[in-house]
């Protein structure tokens, strides 16, 4: 605590009306206000004077200490009791803290809020009650991923019914074309780990199946054909997903199965075949081979 130089509260024990008497001539004391007060009028300033403390204004604290307190990984205390799945604890800081979006929000040292780290832990409940009290389910960790990329990459259905379940529609929307660094929106996610049920999910709420990654051009299409994986290919298909679509290269997912081992390729080539119909039109160049190869 600051302390101030003795010289300065003898000046004001002193008072102004005894410095001004010494210093100011006997002629200039009628241009002070000082000398027109009345004796008790001096007595109270001389008294309040002396009260003043001569000390810094200290910042005023916060009322919730454990607000500010981080441990070395940047997790705050609504962090480490979603971490350590102390359910009670953490409905109870919710309800606490509900509306202060900065506590709510706030990103640790791998950009993870409370809402990333409820889905990674699997606590369905937790995030909904985060979702209700102002968590932002855009934001991103350190690979660019939402909450929701983490729950289609983790195959939680009961995750991803409450993520989308919960925010509104121009949040999912955006949350639903977004990439992550990788450039995997929530569908090329759920492809690449075969959640058929998450696809389907993901699609009826209106994710684009035909979406193509940034660096390449595949679709959630080509990443099934990629994984070899028939009943992913017969699904977005249903969805809508085209087969002609070409990557960035000029692959489209039917010529993907070239080369692939003979019982999976021959199930994704023939429901891709079986959707030709439909899609022909759209690239004639694809229609020679479909046709070729049926």
């Amino acid at each position: 605590m600051f302390h101030p130089a003795e010289r300065a509260q003898d000046w004001a024990m002193e008072g102004p009306r005894d410095g001004l008497k010494k210093e100011r001539p006997l002629d200039d004391r009628h241009d002070s206000g000082l000398d027109s007060m009345k004796d008790e009028e001096y007595e109270q300033m001389v008294k309040e004077l002396r009260e003043i403390r001569l000390e810094p204004q200290e910042a005023p604290r916060s009322s919730e200490p454990w607000k500010q307190q981080l441990t070395e990984d940047g997790d705050s205390f609504l962090h480490l009791a979603i971490i350590h799945e102390e359910k009670a604890l953490t409905m109870e800081v919710v309800r606490q803290v509900k509306g202060d979006l900065a506590f709510l929000n706030f990103q640790n040292n791998l950009q993870q809020t409370p809402l990333h780290l409820a889905v990674i832990t699997n606590q369905p409940e937790i995030a909904q009650a985060l979702l209700e009290a102002g968590c932002d389910p855009e934001l991103r960790d350190f690979r660019g991923n939402t909450p929701l990329h983490l729950a289609c990459e983790q195959g939680s259905l009961a995750s991803v019914g409450v993520l989308t379940q919960s925010c509104g529609t121009q949040h999912l929307q955006a949350i639903l074309q977004a990439t992550n660094y990788n450039g995997h929106t929530c569908l090329h996610l759920a492809s690449i780990h075969g959640y058929l049920g998450i696809v389907e999910r993901l699609v009826s709420l209106g994710a684009d199946v035909n979406a193509q990654e940034p660096c390449n051009g595949r679709t959630a299409l080509h990443l099934a054909v990629d994984l070899q994986n028939p009943d992913l290919v017969s699904l977005l298909l249903k969805c809508g997903a085209d087969v002609n679509r070409v990557t960035y290269q000029g692959y489209s997912p039917y010529q993907l199965t070239w080369g692939r081992p003979s019982t999976r390729r021959v199930r994704m080539r023939r429901a891709m075949t079986q959707s030709r119909s439909s899609q022909r039109t759209s690239c004639p160049t694809m229609t020679v081979c479909l046709e070729a190869s049926a």
